[in-house]
């Protein structure tokens, strides 16, 4: 499987989880893209989407998407736009609206969507769908989740102590996300 991880605001492939999971699911054979994209300098929608399109393949049925923060937010223009569905969407930590956080907020506005998201289309390009979301988080409320989970379906898991399940909170590991991914992978094989 192809899998592509996307960072959020002020992130970079080198950090959190990002480089474990790469590393393990390359040993277990997926190609794996964790594309970089400018920010804080030149964050917009459409300088992401420049970059994504440098950096990760066409993405089909044999693609499994993780994003990350606001990185979960821009898997939804992604997933509006594609051809097919993807086989898996894995959001962490979703940014769905402002937070509060004035520079974050700027940097964040070019990808909130004001006139709203297509939802069924979103929904039935997603595949799979899980949520990740810390039940502590202290950037983005628990109630963004859930608004996700209310638009696209999915599941949605509520970390205890997870903060925004990022370095900062403890997570250079996230085992979770692949044993879901290994566990879907196997399940597709047979």
């Amino acid at each position: 499987m192809d899998v592509v991880i996307l960072h959020g605001t002020r992130g970079c492939p080198e950090g959190n989880w990002f480089p474990w999971l790469k590393t393990e699911l390359e040993q277990r054979g997926h190609t794996v893209y964790v594309p970089r994209f400018p920010t804080p300098e030149e964050q917009t929608k459409d300088s992401w989407s420049a970059a994504l399109r440098d950096q990760a393949p066409v993405f089909g049925r044999d693609t499994v998407l993780i994003g990350h923060s606001l990185g979960a937010n821009f898997m939804l223009h992604i997933l509006e736009l594609v051809q097919e569905p993807v086989a898996r969407s894995i959001f962490v930590s979703p940014v769905m609206g402002p937070l509060g956080f004035p520079e974050f907020d700027t940097l964040n506005s070019s990808f909130l969507k004001r006139e709203g998201f297509d939802w069924p289309k979103i929904a039935s390009h997603a595949g799979v769908v899980s949520i990740y979301h810390g039940a502590d988080d202290p950037y983005v409320p628990q109630s963004h989740a859930e608004f996700l989970k209310d638009c696209i379906g999915g599941t949605l898991d509520i970390v205890p102590g997870g903060g925004h399940l990022n370095a900062e909170a403890g997570y250079t590991k996230f085992p979770d996300i692949l044993f879901e991914i290994e566990t879907f992978s196997e399940g597709n094989a047979q």
